[in-house]
């Protein structure tokens, strides 16, 4: 974990806890294909928290498609004054993120069990993020008008954003919105590169 990242102690102990409660439920649900505890560390743990800064400020974020609890639950350890909404549609994994908050008795974060879309149309989020959720057109489809209302997209993405990007040039136009790379960065042991592009009104 960076030296600088605050609550460093509290995040590397209850982010191990976390990965060890994936770990037990992933012999009867198919959360994550990664179960070494070093490779979700790094993978999971680590991507998700390093573009932390890009969320300072945010009072209300919403993790679309939180899957095992990526990248809210790592983020809102970080950040305790920031709200987190953890949206998952898949029930039995809404189950399991719902359990792994209280067994971390992580008080600014919640679950919900309903699309991130319909989530985003009912309440006002500063900030909307995905790890692998959608090319960039169909998040731009999805959270259009969320967008257009002044909240902000951080996507993960992999190495290779810049087709995604210029596909949905013409849909970020029509929305009045500009895409922009707002992070890269090379993840330990050879794990791969990231790249998180923000998505704004212009």
């Amino acid at each position: 974990m960076p030296a600088d990242l605050p609550n460093r102690d509290l995040v590397v102990g209850q982010a191990a806890r976390h990965v060890e409660l994936i770990v037990e439920a992933n012999r009867y649900l198919n959360l994550t294909r990664i179960v070494s505890p070093r490779e979700a560390a790094i993978k999971h743990v680590l991507d998700s928290v390093l573009p932390w800064r890009l969320f300072a400020g945010a009072k209300n974020v919403l993790d679309a498609g939180t899957g095992a609890g990526f990248p809210g639950i790592p983020l809102a350890l970080v950040l305790p004054d920031v709200r987190f909404t953890l949206a998952e549609s898949i029930q039995k994994k809404a189950r399991f993120v719902e359990s792994a908050l209280s067994a971390l008795e992580i008080p600014n974060a919640i679950v919900s069990a309903r699309r991130a879309e319909e989530l985003a149309r009912e309440a006002r989020f500063d900030v909307i993020t995905a790890r692998a959720l959608a090319p960039v057109s169909k998040t731009l489809d999805l959270f259009g008008p969320a967008l257009r209302k002044g909240a902000r997209a951080l996507l993960y993405k992999g190495p290779d954003v810049g087709e995604e990007i210029s596909e949905a040039t013409r849909t970020a136009d029509k929305l009045r919105v500009k895409i922009a790379v707002a992070m890269r960065f090379e993840l330990p042991d050879q794990m791969g590169s990231r790249t998180v592009i923000e998505i704004a009104a212009l």
